[in-house]
């Protein structure tokens, strides 16, 4: 139980400044597409690990909010709860955040996977484009932003 104690708000935190990470990668990588889609840069070394990296990053995020998530006390409360209203912060976290966030990732690593596979820059490029920018959307939705009305968090949390 002590472990507990000091693991989750650790985890919390670095959950919230990792999210800046996904974000700020994920955004470059969908304005270097857009560069290279437009013909201002070729697909370069550089380019690549940018692709790498964004999925990467995106990976170990994923695996803090699946730690947090087998820890949350938010989620354990929603499993012995008794059904509430429909949708609440408790559902929001236990299944849509979830679920959201699981499908950006996959979308990020499909689409890695597969620009790193095409033959000519354009189809790298356009792949990453379009792929790495519907999973942007989809974070974009499942954030708990501090405005939201399904959950609002802070936009940078504290220790």
């Amino acid at each position: 139980m002590q472990n507990f104690m000091i693991m989750f708000p650790i985890l919390l935190f670095l959950h919230s400044f990792w999210r800046w990470l996904v974000l700020s990668s994920l955004v470059y990588s969908i304005y270097i597409a857009y560069r290279g889609k437009t013909g201002k840069i070729g697909y370069t070394a550089s380019v690549d690990q940018w692709r790498h990296w964004t999925a990467t990053i995106a990976h170990v995020q994923l695996l803090l909010g699946m730690s947090i998530y087998f820890q949350s006390p938010v989620v354990l409360f929603q499993m012995m709860d008794a059904p509430g209203r429909l949708f609440n912060e408790q559902t929001f976290f236990r299944y849509f955040h979830l679920v959201m966030m699981m499908v950006a990732v996959v979308l990020i690593t499909i689409g890695s996977a597969k620009a790193k596979r095409q033959k000519t820059d354009a189809e790298k490029f356009d792949t990453m484009l379009t792929w790495f920018t519907i999973a942007l959307v989809v974070i974009f939705i499942a954030i708990p932003w501090p405005f939201s009305p399904l959950a609002s968090r802070p936009f940078v949390r504290t220790l």
